[in-house]
């Protein structure tokens, strides 16, 4: 008796060796088995939700949106009267306000110094002269009018600056 429980036992562990788990199915699918068949039927769903893993990305940002700003400076040297303007929406809307800030701090020959488009100006102004240059920073700006200034007189000093720099809407 002892013999047979031995051998039906070793039996029993020889033929557990070839059972496989899965069914020897590939993954996504299940095994099924009828009156000596065996076959691999699909999950309902997996390729779907793979699909989606294996392609999902994570959301995009919409592109970046900016909206420019224009500056602009006059003067009427004669009189000493300075216009100006920043932030505004384009090149003309930035002249006219400054030329009318010039007339209005009493310019009657006002023109045109420089309009400026995302950056900073500066005016520098020295003891025969001034000039105005523009610049990505105010640093830069007032660096290029120093330079001008100071290659055509003296007691070269910053009169004016400001920047008029695009600002993100999306």
């Amino acid at each position: 008796m002892k013999s047979n429980t031995w051998l039906w036992i070793i039996s029993l562990l020889l033929l557990s060796g070839t059972v496989h788990a899965e069914g020897g199915c590939p993954p996504g699918q299940y095994p099924i088995t009828g009156q000596g068949w065996e076959t691999c039927n699909p999950i309902p769903g997996y390729a779907q939700n793979q699909g989606q893993a294996a392609t999902a990305q994570p959301p995009q940002q919409p592109p970046e949106r900016w909206q420019d700003h224009w500056g602009a400076i006059s003067t009427d040297s004669v009189k000493g009267s300075l216009g100006t303007a920043v932030n505004m929406p384009s090149q003309s809307q930035a002249e006219q306000a400054a030329f009318a800030g010039c007339q209005a701090k009493g310019g009657t020959a006002c023109k045109q110094d420089i309009a400026y488009l995302n950056q900073c100006a500066a005016m520098v102004v020295g003891e025969s002269g001034y000039n105005t240059k523009a610049g990505a920073r105010v640093v830069d700006a007032v660096q290029a009018a120093m330079k001008v200034c100071s290659a055509a007189t003296t007691h070269c000093h910053v009169y004016y600056s400001a920047c008029s720099l695009p600002v993100r809407i999306q």
